[in-house]
């Protein structure tokens, strides 16, 4: 056992309300997630009765309007309360920030007639979301995308492949980007469909290195009829209303990877300095003690950078430049982190009998979704430099 337990983040939150929501996580996080994280994430379980226990907590909607459901909070406080969800079970922190993410479109773009139709149950009634941009022959090239929908009526027939989509096949509603006119990015219109509706299928599970509690699957619309009322936006908006989607989004995987980190680090100092060798714990050998503070600077800094992006958010500034930054920066440093926790530990830290592999194998996964760490360099040279000549 640890001579030194880990402590919990020292957080400055900006009200009584916010320390009180951060302990309420907690609680669930160190009752209801960790304890059977790893089992669960060996047996590729996925935690359904978890999210049904967030949403009844109000935990699903944290940064929408309360007239909906929501919670009103701000992304200062929501991707904190993401940072400790994560470093209990990735799998929930993750699934948290995807149901976000599904839920931003409606409750950002949507008409008040749909918003006040649709998103008290997205927000608060148990329904989980997942978000349908990718493609089989698009990921970072998302606006080649392929999925049509043909406007029939007063209906709309959707027709393609998604790929690795988050919550795919467990999912109740889906949010998806889909051809309507033209070629390119200006062709593209958002929907919100249900899961249960006609002709849509999902395909098995992906087998990954990581997160195997977290369904990953292509999911497949073969005439799917959805009526005009559950298109989102404007005809050719969708794209736009996407990019938008993923400034946030990316805020929310920045917060998850920090979460992974913080867990790695509480594991190898826990392990370091109850570890005993040459008669001392190695928590006091130099070259322990110093790898140990390089990870808990990297964590600081990722924290600070993720917040200062959420807080120009929260103001209303511009922040795709600071969120494209901090998604960088906190997904590399949980891939660091996690590699130097499972060295800390030495031999156990290879095995499954200690978290730090699966930490590791966790954050990889980290640096690629909601656009690969290429992508966010691409994303800041343009802030700094322009777009590139052709």
């Amino acid at each position: 056992m640890p001579d030194r337990a880990p402590q919990p983040v020292d957080r400055q939150l900006p009200t009584d309300e916010a320390r009180d929501l951060i302990s309420l996580v907690r609680d669930i996080a160190q009752h209801e997630i960790a304890p059977k994280a790893a089992e669960e994430e060996g047996a590729g379980h996925f935690p359904r009765e978890v999210f049904t226990l967030l949403s009844r907590a109000g935990l699903l909607g944290l940064p929408y309007g309360s007239e909906h459901g929501g919670a009103d909070q701000p992304y200062e406080v929501y991707l904190q309360v993401l940072e400790e969800l994560a470093a209990a079970r990735l799998t929930v922190g993750l699934g948290v920030s995807v149901h976000t993410l599904a839920s931003y479109a409606l409750a950002t773009y949507g008409t008040k007639e749909q918003q006040v139709e649709h998103l008290p149950a997205m927000l608060g009634g148990g329904l989980l979301g997942a978000y349908c941009l990718s493609e089989p022959s698009s990921g970072s090239d998302a606006a080649s995308l392929r999925t049509r929908a043909v406007r029939d009526g007063d209906d709309w027939v959707i027709t393609g492949t998604k790929a690795w989509i988050t919550h795919g096949g467990v999912a109740d509603f889906y949010t998806v980007m889909a051809r309507t006119g033209e070629e390119g990015p200006r062709g593209i219109t958002a929907f919100l469909v249900p899961a249960d509706a006609e002709g849509v299928s999902a395909a098995a599970p992906e087998k990954k290195m990581g997160m195997k509690g977290s369904p990953t699957a292509q999911v497949h619309f073969d005439g799917v009829r959805v009526p005009d009322g559950r298109r989102i936006g404007d005809e050719g908006q969708g794209f736009a209303i996407a990019l938008s989607a993923l400034d946030s989004g990316r805020l929310g995987i920045a917060a998850c990877a920090i979460g992974v980190a913080q867990a790695a680090l509480d594991e190898a100092v826990g392990y370091a300095t109850g570890r005993q060798q040459f008669g001392r714990p190695i928590a006091d050998f130099q070259g322990l003690r110093f790898m140990l503070a390089d990870m808990a600077t990297q964590i600081e800094a990722g924290r600070a950078l993720y917040l200062a992006a959420a807080r120009l958010r929260d103001a209303g500034r511009p922040f795709a430049k600071q969120a494209a930054m901090a998604k960088l920066h906190c997904t590399d440093t949980a891939m660091k982190v996690t590699i130097d926790a499972v060295q800390v530990l030495g031999g156990y830290g290879y095995t499954a009998d200690f978290p730090a592999e699966r930490y590791m194998r966790e954050a990889k996964v980290l640096q690629i979704v909601e656009g690969t760490n290429q992508i966010q360099r691409m994303v800041i040279a343009r802030h700094l430099a322009g777009p590139e000549t052709r």
